[in-house]
């Protein structure tokens, strides 16, 4: 387990949203590491945008592991928290943030501490910036944040700072709450299942990798979890559907798989070094993992002992046929450990504290000159 920071930190995160989780990855992400963060002593406040469609559809209207307000406008944001922000240690700007260049200026011009903009959607952001769609943030404001937490690792890292002008891009992977994804014990109903929110991009993966394996192995059964699916897609008979999993039912969703499939984003296959939350949670589980190929992922998880790897229906239907269940238990138990070890939410926590410690440590030497 990582060590206690030796000085718990003010944070404000100013995020899409921490109270739904429908169709909504950011809540998952930001719930797991400000849980690890209360763990290790740090006081935090979530502001988020009261938008109707999280409002409907709230599964964590009251966190208890950070304090939370709701605001209607930035300019109620900023008459109601402009003191918090100018007062905390860390503030952080989440990408999707509405009005995200608005709100993301004024918090540079605010905060009297160490400000981070976290984009959970890197080479989005990146593609988007590229195109000249500043919806959340800009080339203008990104020199302004004294950290880019990026959800992606590897070669973007450095694109960041060399392209868009980031002072200090530094990864900052999603990550799971061990303490409510692990493994249980109960009956297996699906060979493979799948949990993702519909895209297009997406589509044809899954198709490939479970539809039409669905549809050569007839006496297998199969779920898809996840909201926003058309209704043109062919579903198999055996597919079972589900169109919203909340979090509370993911732990028992994986457990009641004998393998579950990872299906990556086609910008994040680009730009490597993506993991989603899905497939810390799946691991965490102590699931045996069928993923899409993509850079990075062998730095992530061992191919073969940790995680096995498809990229076509034939190679699906070929673990799903031989792989012996010692086998795929051994594969399970070792992505736990992998998880456990490196990839919680207080490892997490553990990685931003180091973060911020750099910035501050470089403010102290520039004083110093």
């Amino acid at each position: 387990m990582a060590q206690p920071p030796s000085t718990p930190l003010s944070v404000v995160v100013l995020g899409l949203s921490i109270t739904s989780s429908w169709g909504n990855g950011h809540a998952t992400t930001f719930r797991a590491l400000l849980k690890g963060m209360k763990a290790r002593g740090h006081d935090v406040l979530f502001l988020e945008r009261d938008k109707p469609w999280y409002a409907d559809n709230r599964d964590l209207p009251s966190p208890d592991f950070c304090r939370l307000a709701l605001y209607d406008s930035p300019e109620e944001l900023a008459e109601r928290h402009a003191a918090a922000v100018r007062a905390a240690d860390l503030v952080i700007v989440g990408s999707y943030v509405p009005d995200g260049v608005a709100v993301g200026r004024w918090v540079q011009d605010t905060a009297g501490g160490v400000t981070a903009f976290y984009d959970i959607d890197t080479p989005v952001t990146v593609a988007r910036l590229e195109r000249g769609d500043a919806e959340y943030v800009s080339r203008e404001i990104i020199p302004g944040f004294d950290l880019y937490l990026s959800f992606t690792g590897g070669p973007t890292l450095d694109r960041l700072e060399r392209e868009f002008g980031a002072r200090r891009a530094r990864v900052l992977y999603c990550s799971v709450d061990a303490d409510a994804y692990y493994p249980e014990l109960g009956p297996v109903r699906w060979d493979l299942g799948y949990l993702g929110t519909y895209s297009p991009d997406r589509q044809p993966v899954l198709e490939r990798l479970l539809l039409e394996p669905a549809r050569r192995r007839e006496r297998d059964s199969f779920i898809v979890a996840g909201p926003q699916y058309p209704d043109t897609v062919d579903w198999p008979a055996n597919v079972e559907r589900v169109s919203h999993l909340p979090p509370s039912e993911h732990r028992r969703f994986y457990n009641a798989q004998r393998f579950t499939l990872n299906v990556t984003r086609a910008d994040m296959v680009a730009a490597g070094w993506s993991p989603s939350v899905r497939l810390f949670e799946a691991a965490a589980c102590g699931t045996p993992i069928i993923s899409d190929r993509w850079s990075g992922l062998e730095e992530l998880f061992v191919p073969g002992e940790e995680i096995l790897i498809a990229d076509d229906g034939d190679q699906v239907m070929r673990w799903l046929r031989d792989t012996e269940p010692r086998r795929a238990r051994a594969i399970g138990r070792a992505a736990r450990r992998r998880v456990l070890a490196a990839h919680t939410g207080e490892r997490r926590a553990a990685e931003l504290e180091a973060y911020v410690r750099e910035v501050r440590g470089a403010a102290r030497s520039v004083r110093a000159l």
